[in-house]
């Protein structure tokens, strides 16, 4: 007699023994299955609510120890208005920083956002399309190669976005990732 794949039904001609067993077996499956969600379901609400509430005058202070915050090497304030200016002319590749010597210079903006910790980060951008270039020959005098891009090099950093606590008064900061510029490097264009 050839073995059926599927599961008998009531009305088959499988013995009464062994459709008890497979309703059995249904019943089990399917009492797991609801615990498993259950208890996702549970740890979902836990995890999203765990996160400790803080006064707004100490959430500074918790930021500062459960981010280590880095300090910035880049003294000069740049606005992101101030028109960008590829510094050919400039362009010695004896510059100190290596934001001065690459063949895709950049500089430093810093981006103010409210509620995050640190508010205020400094990001790259990069000041030419192309590349600077030097000629081999006598004058060696740099120019900008268009056949080349400028691109920014990113990277991801964790920051704490301040968010209201269910009880509408403190705060919790909750951690989360984002891709900032860090610098620029010259790059061959996308074909």
């Amino acid at each position: 007699m050839p073995v059926s794949a599927s599961w008998p039904s009531k009305s088959s001609k499988a013995p009464r023994n062994t459709r008890k067993k497979i309703y059995t077996a249904r019943t089990m499956f399917g009492l797991c299955v609801m615990q498993v969600l259950f208890l996702g379901v549970l740890f979902v609400t836990v995890r999203t609510t765990s996160l400790p509430c803080y006064e707004e005058g100490h959430l500074k202070e918790r930021a500062l120890k459960r981010h280590k915050i880095q300090p910035s090497e880049h003294t000069e304030r740049v606005q992101e208005e101030t028109p960008v200016k590829c510094p050919v002319e400039l362009y010695s590749g004896l510059g100190k920083s290596l934001k001065d010597r690459s063949i895709s210079p950049w500089r430093i903006v810093y981006e103010t956002e409210e509620g995050r910790f640190p508010e205020t980060i400094a990001v790259a951008q990069c000041l030419c399309e192309g590349c600077i270039l030097m000629n081999m020959n006598e004058d060696k005098k740099p120019w900008e190669d268009n056949t080349y891009n400028s691109v920014t090099i990113k990277q991801s950093k964790r920051f704490l976005r301040k968010e209201l606590c269910e009880d509408g008064e403190r705060y919790r900061l909750k951690p989360y990732s984002k891709d900032v510029a860090v610098g620029c490097t010259c790059s061959t264009h996308r074909i």
